[in-house]
């Protein structure tokens, strides 16, 4: 059962695509100029629990599952990963948006969400007024810039893009065992409520959801490149003000420059490192909708 925002109503919005008809789960609620929230891996739209509700105080709020994720569609991945490609799932977003009446919007996302919304605000730079990233670097930045701590902390980035179906396999033996030791060694287990965790678990339990979850990374490691590497060399940058947060105890910190590295393809850049791990919405929530509410004006 998913984790329900109070006074948020549940829509479910069905997106054309290349891969046929998908649909998109999300919560809507509030009043005020709307902003998008995208959550990353392997989690759901429950990540703003704590966040949305405030934030719906000052903004129209809109969670959605990104595609392959919680109550959203689940296509199988093609062979050259486009179907989880950040355009396609972006794609999915900007639409969502569009049919829920809104023209331009603010751009929150963390982790993988974070990805999807850098390609968003790329392909749609009319839409996206403001963007805030939370604990990442760009995905090209990242992959080429591994070291061997990024690579032994961010094992995952390198076990997930594997053939399928070798991490579904995996995974599938025992999925609690898998998300006990994923997400717990980011920022303990603690810091989820029981009805998050059981979401989550929920996700990696379905063979459908944990195949797109590893779609996810592996178009994050080929096609999602390509796209990354044409924005370069046609000299694209996003054009509208950019926040990124980090935290200051997470692999981000200690292995990248968030502030240098998006200010290679964006122009307007800020942010700072927050006293946290790698689940800022979830660790630091009141900190979060503070810089939230002083950012997306």
């Amino acid at each position: 059962m998913s984790v329900v925002f109070p006074g948020f109503d549940q829509k479910r919005i069905t997106i054309p695509s290349d891969d046929g008809p998908i649909e998109i789960a999300c919560q809507v609620g509030g009043n005020g100029p709307p902003i998008l929230l995208l959550h990353g891996f392997p989690q759901t739209k429950a990540i703003w629990e704590i966040v949305a509700p405030k934030l719906a105080q000052s903004f129209t709020v809109i969670a959605s599952d990104l595609r392959g994720y919680g109550a959203s569609s689940k296509p199988h991945g093609k062979a050259d990963h486009s179907t989880y490609s950040k355009k396609s799932m972006a794609s999915d977003q900007h639409a969502l948006m569009k049919a829920l009446g809104h023209e331009q919007f603010f751009l929150l996302g963390h982790d993988r969400g974070g990805r999807v919304s850098h390609r968003l605000a790329m392909d749609y730079p009319k839409s996206v007024l403001r963007l805030m990233a939370l604990d990442i670097s760009p995905t090209l930045k990242m992959y080429d810039n591994t070291t061997m701590e990024f690579a032994k902390g961010y094992w995952h980035w390198f076990f997930l893009i594997q053939p399928e179906p070798v991490p579904e396999t995996l995974i599938g033996a025992n999925p609690q065992f898998w998300i006990n030791k994923h997400l717990g060694r980011h920022g303990g287990t603690d810091i989820f409520s029981p009805e998050r965790w059981a979401e989550y678990l929920a996700g990696v339990s379905n063979p459908l959801s944990m195949h797109a979850m590893c779609e996810d990374y592996r178009a994050a490691a080929s096609i999602d490149l390509v796209h990354d590497r044409a924005d370069r060399a046609a000299g694209k940058k996003l054009v509208m003000p950019l926040r990124v947060l980090w935290g200051e105890h997470g692999l981000v910190n200690k292995c990248f420059k968030p502030i240098a590295d998006w200010e290679e393809v964006a122009q307007d850049v800020s942010g700072r490192a927050i006293p946290c791990g790698h689940y800022i919405p979830e660790e630091l929530p009141t900190e979060l909708i503070a810089e939230a509410q002083s950012f997306f004006v």
